[in-house]
């Protein structure tokens, strides 16, 4: 059984009284923690053109207009001008790049897979940090190593004021009502909206912070609209073949809105369609058109020959996977997400996609006699979702 990492606090009591609602200290969240990264490696992957790094140095002072910000790929002159102190550095995604820390992520399989973005580790030498700021969505910040102060507290939006003359949109005239200092293995959680700041209290200072999916209205609304229209054929026109006689012709009448809201609403109201968008849509790779780059050219059929040579097949660090039951089809079919594409799966083979979305990996020995499980396998190793070692 995975250790979940909320202390002496259960998932229910987190989930009713702390989740979207207020932060929370955990102390001792995961016992005995040990980093999964070393410094050097993090330096490394900040230089890698693929990866997203920020580079940020602070003055002694703490003064916002000295900040200096600088996003990767990094070199290796970035680090060796660096001064002893007062800097802090953010690499994005290291579970798309490092099992461990993919691994690490499961941990927080108490919030549904599908809402996770991703873990992000900065690394922090003494009197580094970001600022004060809020993030749009609920964060877990632990402690991996050496020790940070955390102040935090206050509600604040897009309308909040800004410092002007930082190069980061951080906040201004912000006090914080609570301070605490995370030793490792200590867990902060931060919901949606709440200001934050950390400082680094030594050199070694690492954060893990995991984070979580909460697209913006606006987003919701332009992906489905994207989505739903992609399709759809130009002759499809606005009609009112009821039509009445108006004393101004320029007048937009409450009729036509009403004939606009049905256009809408069929949509809206079609079978299955919100459900099969919405999983694509949270199940989206992070980064989609990088992953889609690595898509293979070979042909199913080569690529089951290929796994039939082969022991284990793994699933490739930063590979989203969900599933929704479709109660309105003959058998309750499985739809099945994969990197914001979708198949539907037979009943039979419902217990397998299950085994696929709690495991990193699949032993061919046991799939080998099953054509239908090869055939999924070798599809998701096409898309670049899979590998065979």
């Amino acid at each position: 059984m995975k250790q979940i990492p909320l202390g002496d606090l259960s998932v229910s009591q987190f989930l009713s009284e702390y989740w979207q609602k207020k932060p929370v200290v955990i102390r001792n969240a995961i016992a005995n923690f040990e980093p999964i990264i070393e410094a050097d490696e993090l330096a490394g992957l900040a230089c890698e053109e693929e990866v997203e790094s920020r580079l940020i140095i602070n003055s002694a002072d703490q003064d916002p207009t000295k900040v200096s910000l600088k996003h990767g790929p990094l070199a290796e002159s970035d680090f060796n001008e660096l001064p002893a102190s007062h800097w802090t550095l953010l690499v994005q995604a290291v579970d798309h790049y490092h099992p461990q820390a993919s691994e690490l992520l499961s941990l927080f399989d108490f919030i549904p897979q599908w809402r996770t973005d991703d873990l992000m580790i900065s690394y922090s030498t003494t009197g580094g940090g970001v600022g004060p700021h809020y993030d749009n969505y609920d964060v877990f910040l632990l402690q991996a190593s050496g020790q940070k102060e955390w102040q935090y507290g206050g509600l604040f939006d897009e309308n909040s004021s800004r410092q002007e003359s930082a190069e980061l949109l951080l906040l201004a005239d912000w006090q914080a009502e609570h301070t605490v200092t995370l030793n490792p293995g200590d867990i902060l959680y931060i919901p949606p909206k709440v200001g934050h700041s950390g400082i680094a209290l030594s050199d070694d200072c690492t954060t893990y912070s995991v984070g979580f999916r909460a697209p913006s209205h606006a987003e919701i609304l332009t992906h489905f609209s994207d989505f739903v229209s992609h399709d759809l054929s130009s002759g499809l026109r606005y009609t009112d073949p009821d039509l009445q006689p108006q004393e101004h012709s320029a007048q937009i009448t409450k009729q036509s809105i009403e004939h606009v809201k049905t256009v809408l609403q069929q949509y809206i109201d079609q079978p299955g369609l919100i459900e099969q968008w919405f999983g694509c849509y949270m199940s989206e790779h992070k980064y989609a058109e990088q992953q889609q780059s690595f898509h293979l050219e070979n042909s199913v059929e080569e690529i089951i020959e290929a796994i039939q040579q082969g022991d284990t097949l793994y699933k490739i660090p930063g590979t989203r996977l969900a599933f929704q039951y479709d109660e309105q089809t003959p058998g309750n079919t499985m739809m099945f997400f994969i990197n914001g594409m979708c198949c539907q799966i037979a009943q039979e083979q419902q217990s397998f996609v299950l085994a696929l979305c709690q495991s990193d990996e699949v032993v061919i020995s046991d799939i080998a006699s099953s054509p239908e499980r090869l055939k999924l396998m070798a599809n998701l190793i096409k898309i670049s979702a899979y590998e065979i070692q």
